[in-house]
């Protein structure tokens, strides 16, 4: 994400790996989107100079508190009027409100041109939003509007159709506001799924933004997690049971492989073995536990002749794949590998890549 034109924060809740938070620091990102006290401690802990940005639009008071207190968190952001006065309350020490907030009131946007919604939960209506604003400026140091087009936005249009929305909001309020943030949604490539290269979200950011009326030293921020996660874990499974076109394997719903049970995601495969020159055929998956819903629909294209015993790489599972997985029916153990081959496909290689190159950490079942 070094090429978006503003400032990144990675979005903890996609993968809280403490070795993929300091692997990010490495690379420069300082700035961390945590949704819940957990995530602050974790990040505090795992990154001592990180700034970290309370970006849950609902939080407890005690949360709040203590983030800011203790944990040294001044970035939050609220929908709505109650969340406010919760914050303003909160971060009240010894009867001295704080004069430190960064405060970033959240806009309801479409997620329409997005492969998973994230419009319905958060986010204060356009109609309602100058209030909201205006109240807010009245106790932050920084006032932002944040928003989420929704996860795996498959087309930057998503972004200039948002960033309108902004400007409405920001001319019925007439109040000035010192941080954009645009939030997640940045996609990652997995099978049927070949969005444009990210250059060309972050170029349609920057000239949507550029003209928003808004503070000459404003600043433009983003929440990317899949599109800085995606390609760091593998999933290595073993075919327990072949039944026609279905295999038995030892991960599923219940584990790494939420998502491609729940909503049908599909992620690139690899059949790990000799390469005998065979055809391929489409497979779906049941996971090791006792629900019928522990099934992954694929299809998944692997060797015709594919057997119990043997093994499957399943790429592309940084995001949310092990940030997901359970203990349910006892399954979940898992041995950790470190290799450093590239990932099965990539956002931020110029040519893409051929599905059957593996990742760069393993996770074996």
């Amino acid at each position: 994400m070094e090429k978006f034109p503003g400032k990144s924060l990675y979005a903890v809740k996609a993968n809280p790996s403490p070795d993929l938070l300091r692997v990010l620091w490495d690379a420069g990102i300082t700035h961390y989107d945590v949704a819940s006290i957990a995530e602050v401690r974790l990040v505090r802990a795992a990154l001592p100079q990180a700034t970290l940005c309370f970006m849950h639009p609902v939080k407890t008071a005690s949360a709040i508190a203590e983030a800011y207190t203790v944990h040294g968190v001044r970035v939050f952001s609220l929908d709505t009027i109650d969340e406010l006065e919760k914050i303003v309350t909160a971060t009240t020490v010894g009867g001295i409100a704080a004069t430190d907030l960064y405060l970033c009131v959240r806009l309801r946007v479409s997620s329409e041109y997005s492969e998973l919604s994230l419009a319905a939960k958060f986010g204060v209506d356009l109609v309602d939003a100058a209030p909201l604003l205006q109240a807010t400026r009245q106790v932050a140091d920084a006032l932002g509007i944040c928003f989420h087009v929704g996860s795996q936005a498959m087309t930057p249009f998503a972004y200039v159709q948002a960033i309108e929305r902004v400007r409405a909001a920001i001319v019925d309020a007439a109040v000035t506001v010192d941080i954009i943030d645009v939030g997640g949604g940045f996609p990652s490539i997995y099978p049927g799924m070949e969005p444009p290269p990210l250059e060309d979200y972050f170029g349609a950011i920057h000239r949507a933004s550029e003209s928003l009326p808004i503070s000459y030293s404003s600043e433009l921020w983003c929440e990317p997690g899949r599109a800085l996660c995606a390609e760091y874990n593998s999933l290595v499974v073993r075919v327990q049971k072949r039944r026609g076109d279905e295999l038995y394997i030892n991960d599923g719903a219940y584990g790494a492989l939420f998502d491609a049970a729940h909503v049908g995601w599909r992620f690139p495969v690899k059949y790990l073995g000799d390469d005998r020159g065979l055809a391929t055929a489409e497979f779906a998956f049941y996971g090791p536990t006792c629900d019928d819903a522990d099934y992954m629909k694929g299809p998944f294209d692997l060797p015709s002749d594919i057997a119990a015993g043997d093994f499957i790489e399943i790429g592309m599972l940084g995001a949310y794949g092990a940030a997901m997985k359970t203990s349910f029916n006892g399954f979940g153990e898992t041995v950790v590998v470190e290799v450093g081959d590239e990932p099965m496909a990539s956002q931020y290689l110029g040519n893409r890549r051929d599905p059957r190159v593996s990742d760069n950490v393993v996770s074996l079942r």
